[in-house]
C-alpha cells in the first residue's frame, strides 16, 4: 500500500492560534493520499495495527506497572459520525481496554456538584484506552447557547478545563479532543435519511431539529471553546467529517499517534518461563 497520508493529521487538522471554524471545509480529507476506496482500506489495515497497541497499553498496566492511559474526546454537532467513530474505529480493539463515557443531560446529583465532578470520576485509569463521546465541553456548548450558565461561570469553566486536562496528562493520560466538523446542508441530509428509514427512527431526537435551528450560536461557541482550550499538552483536531470513510481513518491515525508516543513494552514474565515449558511437555 502507498504512503497513506502526504501530511499527518496530528499535523494538518490541529488547532492553532489564529483558528477559524469557518475556514474549514467539511467535505475536503486534508493530508490524505487517496479516495474513498482506499480510505476503506487503510482503515482495515489501521485496524489491526491500532488493536495490537491498545493491547500492549493494557498489557502493560497489569504485568509492568504502566501508568499511561488515552483519552479520545469525540465532539460535535448532531449526525456528525461520533457512533460511527465509537463502532468502526475504537470498536476494533479489544472492549476489556476500552472505558466508554457517553454524558447526558447531569442528574440532581450531578448537578449539585462542580461541573467537572462527574467527568473527573470517568477518567480513564492506567492501561485503559478512555472514550468520551460528548464530554465536559458540553457545559461550555450548549452551556453557553443555551444560556445554562452565566457568562462569568462559562469564563470560570475554560479555565478549569485546562486546568483539569493538564492534571490528567501530569498523570500519564494522553489525550485526543476531536471535532468532527459536519456542514449545515449534510447534517439535514442525514437527518432526513433517519427520517425515511424506519430502521433509524430510533436514531432521530425531535430536539435535535431545535438545536439545528442554533446553528450559528453553536459554531460561535465550537470556535470559542476549540481556540480557548486547544494547549500544547492537549490540543483539538477539527476534523472534516461530510466524508464519514475520511473522518473514521483520520481519527484512527490520530490515536495510532498518540499510542505510538507511550514508548510501551510486554510485561516481562513473572515465572520461569523454562520451568514452565518442561512442565508443559510433561503433561
Amino acid at each position: 500500500m502507498a504512503k497513506t497520508w502526504k501530511i499527518e493529521p496530528t499535523d494538518s487538522l490541529r488547532v492553532r492560534e489564529g483558528f477559524r471554524l469557518a475556514d474549514v471545509d467539511t467535505s475536503a480529507t486534508p493530508g490524505f493520499n487517496g479516495d474513498k476506496k482506499y480510505g476503506v482500506q487503510a482503515l482495515e489495515s489501521g485496524a489491526e495495527q491500532l488493536s495490537a497497541m491498545q493491547e500492549k497499553l493494557f498489557a502493560s498496566s497489569r504485568g509492568a506497572g504502566g501508568t499511561r492511559s488515552v483519552l479520545l474526546v469525540l465532539q460535535a454537532m448532531d449526525t456528525a459520525g461520533k457512533g460511527g467513530i465509537v463502532r468502526h474505529v475504537v470498536g476494533a480493539v479489544d472492549p476489556q481496554g476500552i472505558r466508554h463515557k457517553a454524558f447526558k443531560a447531569p442528574t440532581e446529583e450531578e448537578l449539585a456538584h462542580d461541573f467537572l465532578w462527574r467527568v473527573r470520576r470517568e477518567a480513564p485509569t492506567p492501561g485503559m484506552m478512555g472514550v468520551f463521546d460528548r464530554s465536559h465541553y458540553e457545559d461550555v456548548l450548549i452551556g453557553k447557547v443555551r444560556e445554562l450558565a452565566s457568562l462569568d461561570e462559562i469564563e470560570r469553566r475554560y479555565g478549569a478545563i485546562q486546568e483539569f486536562e493538564r492534571e490528567l496528562v501530569d498523570a500519564g493520560t494522553v489525550i485526543v479532543k476531536v471535532m468532527l466538523h459536519i456542514s449545515y446542508d449534510e447534517q439535514k441530509r442525514r437527518l432526513a435519511d433517519r427520517l425515511d428509514r424506519p430502521d433509524k427512527f430510533w436514531k432521530f431526537n425531535p430536539g435535535d431539529i431545535d438545536e439545528r435551528n442554533l446553528w450559528s450560536d453553536y459554531q460561535n461557541a465550537y470556535e470559542i471553546a476549540l481556540q480557548r482550550t486547544s494547549t500544547d499538552d492537549s490540543p483539538w483536531f477539527v476534523v472534516p467529517a461530510d466524508r464519514k470513510w475520511y473522518a473514521r481513518v483520520a481519527v484512527q491515525r490520530l490515536l495510532v499517534d498518540a499510542l505510538s508516543g507511550l514508548d510501551l513494552a510486554w510485561p516481562p514474565a513473572d515465572f520461569d518461563v523454562d520451568l514452565q515449558k518442561v512442565r508443559l511437555a510433561a503433561s
